[in-house]
């Protein structure tokens, strides 16, 4: 049976952002992104090869190896999108985004609030997904990267609140760039994402 392998996809990496450096772009996405995709791939190698039947809740080497595979799957994922959210270009929301935020959340000002609070509030992410159970934008938290998250939900724009998200740029202080993360997303990767959920929900909620 042939291993499975993440690629690392370097067209992702961002330049020239407001607000965010290149040089705090390349430690997050060198060290942080890479060495999750890094990880991934060093278990999928060993898995195959793991005795299932020492399998044990409180400790075995499956147990380890299988949490440990979520929790860099989950960091890989996870700053593919996040870095794909971000462009210097300064992209305006689409009217079809702006609608949905409208209707869920009754304006852009009262997203961005909560989107920040949320970011304040949790040690690793704030997501923006799209509910499949309900057909709506919702915000949640995450404290690590495979925890927090709901079923039956579509990603849409995460935001890493990580320290070493923002640390080169400023320190401790993170809503300077909480502040920054919002002048460089990229809304029409956002509209796509947000077309792509919403075809999936019309296919979901059939019987």
């Amino acid at each position: 049976m042939a291993v499975e392998t993440w690629e690392v996809k370097d067209k992702l990496k961002p330049r020239g952002l407001d607000g965010i450096s290149d040089q705090q772009i390349d430690y997050h996405f060198n060290v942080h992104y890479k060495g999750y995709v890094t990880k991934l791939n060093e278990i999928w190698s060993k898995l195959p090869d793991v005795d299932l039947g020492k399998a044990n809740q409180n400790y075995s080497d499956l147990r380890e190896m299988k949490l440990e595979e979520s929790f860099n799957y989950d960091g890989s994922m996870l700053h593919e999108y996040y870095f794909e959210s971000l462009s210097k270009e300064h992209v305006e929301m689409p009217a079809s985004v702006k609608e949905q935020i409208d209707k869920d959340f009754g304006g852009y000002d009262n997203f961005v609030k909560l989107f920040k609070a949320v970011g304040t509030a949790f040690r690793g992410w704030a997501h923006l997904i799209f509910d499949l159970n309900y057909g709506k934008l919702r915000i949640i938290g995450a404290d690590i990267h495979s925890a927090g998250a709901i079923w039956n939900a579509l990603m849409i724009l995460p935001l890493d609140v990580y320290e070493h998200a923002y640390y080169t740029d400023y320190g401790a202080m993170r809503a300077p760039y909480l502040d920054a993360f919002m002048k460089n997303v990229n809304w029409k990767v956002v509209e796509k994402r947000l077309a792509r959920a919403k075809r999936t929900y019309e296919a979901f909620k059939k019987e």
